[in-house]
């Protein structure tokens, strides 16, 4: 009995370059393109670097700056910790921030007021820096 190998190579190399063909088609489709990865990393550096300016903006006031000094809070701690937070840690510091502003704007809240809470926000940032 005589058994032909030629059909069976014949068919392991069409598989072969057929998977070939396959994989190389599927490498050259991304599901996301470069340049939506590229926009997205565009927007989320500039989204986090708003909440750090609207953030640093909230702790640098002469008044915010004594009331850190005399609660024993050091504005240069803070400063190099909001700088730590996450993304998501910031984002929701500086939408505080926003109604801070618009609260005070607003006159739902007074000079002592604002001071007490931007004092309390600034050991919450502490507390969460030293935390991790």
């Amino acid at each position: 009995m005589r058994f032909n190998l030629w059909p069976s190579v014949r068919l392991l190399t069409a598989c072969f370059l057929l998977t070939l063909c396959a994989a190389s088609i599927l490498a050259q489709t991304h599901v996301v393109s470069p340049s939506d990865i590229h926009k997205e990393l565009v927007n989320t550096a500039q989204t986090r670097q708003k909440n750090l300016e609207k953030t640093r903006r909230l702790f640098s006031s002469d008044e915010t700056r004594k009331a850190m000094e005399s609660a024993q809070i050091s504005p240069e701690k803070v400063d190099a910790a909001v700088s730590t937070l996450s993304d998501e840690e910031l984002a929701r510091l500086a939408s505080r921030a926003d109604k801070l502003d618009q609260d005070f704007a607003a006159g739902r809240l007074s000079d002592r007021d604002l001071l007490i809470v931007i004092l309390g926000l600034a050991a919450l940032v502490l507390i969460i820096v030293a935390a991790r």
